[in-house]
């Protein structure tokens, strides 16, 4: 087995739980989830292989649906995220966009760090 192929192993049994996890919690659905996960590790594949060969990857657009399926999703979630209190948003925003860790999120927002959501 290759360095790479044996990294894109160890990272697949690392991530794929926990980012099919994250995908349910956003798309609502297991099977959606899987396939966003699987569509992700093919494209690092790609990635991983075209740069090796020094040739820029191929990125493939997603058919129109898709994309729309991605808007529509995408519009539900900041409909969803603008439902919360701010003190939440605020929090889902550092963990997420800021990439925080709960610790940092709770030193930002005064916060305990197993519930940063909820204020003291």
């Amino acid at each position: 087995m290759t360095t790479d192929a044996a990294w894109i192993e160890a990272s697949v049994a690392r991530w794929e739980r926990p980012l099919i996890a994250y995908a349910r919690r956003i798309l609502g659905d297991d099977d959606d989830a899987r396939d966003v996960v699987q569509e992700s590790f093919l494209r690092l594949c790609r990635q991983m292989h075209a740069i090796a060969d020094h040739e820029p990857a191929a990125e493939t657009s997603p058919p129109p649906s898709a994309r729309l399926e991605a808007q529509e999703a995408n519009t539900g979630l900041l409909g969803a995220l603008a439902s919360l209190p701010r003190n939440q948003q605020d929090c889902i925003r550092l963990k997420f966009q800021q990439g925080l860790s709960y610790q940092q999120i709770s030193g930002v927002t005064w916060c305990r760090s197993s519930s940063p959501t909820v204020r003291r």
